[in-house]
């Protein structure tokens, strides 16, 4: 009875936190639509740089170890290379002149891309700090996580963020969510994680504590072994009992919905 009892709870908690991420979350769509709004003035249009110019597609050797190593089929890795392209064009396009009036370098997805898409394509309304680390734990091989994204890399993540299985899925998120990199979702990591995603109700003259109440809340649920800070292995088990704490901290993922829209649409528009 009391084991019924506990899952019962971490139910009701996990739903609980989920309810108030989807109310944050319906708040930002909006204030991003707003602000997507046409401006009044149209600025005067600049000169436009030379795109970038491909070569017809990589090596058969990139697309031939792709094929293998993540969850993409042949026709689908050439939708993924076109899709590439175009992102790094656009980029190109609209990144500033250097002095000279020569077009940047831009040799990959940048932040600024990567983040259109994330909101776009994958409609991940989220906090900016969670942008920020799927960015940053982003793998890039040799490059760890930095520089732009080049055409395996944003391959083999996109594998994991769209077709990933349950474990994959779950390094993911608590990879972003380590902010520190020490292997473990801290009480300081949580309660930076769930500020940026609270805002300040009229009236509340001290929000830090509702968020540290939270965050003692989340602690209780997830950290099986209580020693103050929840571990992989912490994290893993929590989900396992209730899946709703696989992005407790901020969305990571995109919906099942667009997940299965992307790939409905990615061969047929390239």
């Amino acid at each position: 009875m009391g084991t019924e009892n506990k899952q019962l709870s971490m139910a009701a908690s996990a739903i609980a936190l989920r309810g108030v991420r989807i109310f944050l979350t319906a708040g930002r769509a909006a204030a991003r639509r707003q602000a997507a709004a046409p401006p009044q003035a149209e600025p005067k249009p600049k000169p436009r740089p030379k795109p970038v110019v491909f070569g017809s597609r990589p090596p058969q050797k990139i697309f031939d170890m792709l094929f293998k190593t993540t969850k993409f089929n042949k026709n689908e890795l050439e939708a993924l290379y076109s899709m590439y392209r175009r992102l790094v064009t656009a980029a190109q396009a609209a990144a500033p002149a250097s002095a000279l009036g020569h077009p940047p370098k831009i040799e990959g997805i940048d932040q600024n891309t990567f983040r259109d898409v994330m909101h776009n394509t994958f409609d991940l309304v989220t906090e900016e700090t969670i942008l920020e680390r799927i960015w940053v734990t982003w793998e890039r091989g040799a490059n760890g996580g930095e520089g732009a994204l080049k055409f395996e890399a944003w391959v083999k993540g996109l594998s994991v963020l769209l077709r990933g299985n349950n474990e994959e899925r779950l390094a993911l998120c608590f990879r972003v969510y380590d902010l520190n990199y020490d292997g473990f979702i801290t009480k300081d990591e949580m309660f930076v994680l769930l500020k940026n995603s609270l805002m300040k109700q009229p009236g509340d003259e001290d929000p830090d504590e509702g968020v540290r109440d939270l965050v003692e809340l989340v602690l209780r649920k997830m950290d099986i072994d209580k020693d103050g800070k929840v571990s992989l292995d912490d994290y893993r088990d929590a989900v396992q009992q209730e899946p709703l704490l696989l992005e407790a901290f901020g969305q990571c993922l995109p919906s099942k919905r667009h997940i299965a829209v992307f790939l409905k649409n990615l061969v047929s528009k390239t």
